[in-house]
């Protein structure tokens, strides 16, 4: 995905989040982060989109903390609004030369912050939406292969990564839609080693699998949809049920396969922080 397509990727999840939030009230209990209200998400996100624009439009040169608001109510997501419409105006402007404080390999710094905020958003806008009785909408395939290839390449590469296995294990992750594949190679004692492969069925033995749209995909390896729990043949939670990290309508299902202590060790310990 090229830098455009990132930031408008920002501007329509951020206006969609924004949308889910009004819907849903500032009270609302988010399904997909347990112990979050409507009012916490919006304060996150507003953060997160503000520090970056700090970031880009300074530009900042060195890492510098974020601050919280304490607004509420409508005020609140006058100010969530403020801060998303600023974060799609300064990466549109930035120029392609920009020099500014990066944290993962990117092709340049504005490339990094287009793609990381692309998926920050999108990721929370799933959030929102897990507020209303629908759940979160559908992430664009071409968007979420790409989303899973940074969580698994990148962000899970860095020593800050808590995934840990007793033991050597594979995790074999397919988008059935795109055609992508991804092959983690975890450890006691390494982060996740992950590695794009082009035939994923012929990728080395996996003793998981995660397979399924990559809409879906993303949202499970986010640990914001729960896929059917691992049986013999393999199994798969369809569309519109609602499992523990909330209600999913998008179209498709996921299916695990393999070692179940595998995907539970994911779940417990995969949080970005």
């Amino acid at each position: 995905m090229g830098i455009t397509e990132y930031v408008d990727a920002v501007e329509t999840a951020g206006s969609a989040l924004a949308e889910a939030a009004a819907a849903a009230g500032p009270d609302a209990e988010v399904p997909t982060c347990p112990g979050w209200r409507v009012r916490d998400l919006l304060r996150h996100t507003s953060m997160v989109h503000r520090w970056a624009t700090e970031t880009v439009a300074r530009p900042r040169t060195a890492y510098e903390p974020g601050t919280e608001t304490e607004l509420d109510g409508d005020e609140l997501l006058a100010y969530y609004r403020e801060g998303h419409a600023g974060l799609v105006a300064a990466l549109r402007a930035a120029p392609a030369d920009l020099e500014c404080w990066t944290f993962l390999p990117a092709p340049s710094p504005l490339a990094f912050w287009a793609r990381r905020q692309a998926h920050e958003t999108t990721v929370h806008r799933a959030d929102a939406e897990s507020a209303l009785p629908g759940g979160p909408g559908p992430v664009d395939p071409a968007l979420a292969a790409d989303g899973i290839d940074e969580l698994l390449c990148l962000l899970h590469g860095r020593d800050t990564s808590r995934v840990r296995t007793a033991g050597p294990r594979i995790l074999r992750v397919r988008a059935t839609d795109t055609g992508d594949g991804w092959v983690v190679r975890l450890s006691a004692t390494e982060p996740p080693r992950a590695e794009r492969v082009d035939h994923p069925t012929a990728a080395p033995d996996a003793d998981t699998e995660l397979s399924g749209p990559a809409g879906l995909v993303y949202l499970t390896l986010w640990n914001r949809l729960a896929a059917g729990p691992p049986t013999a043949e393999g199994s798969a939670r369809p569309a519109g049920s609602v499992t523990a990290a909330g209600p999913v309508r998008p179209a498709g299902s996921v299916t695990l396969t393999g070692d179940a202590e595998v995907a539970r060790l994911w779940r417990e310990t995969s949080g970005i922080g």
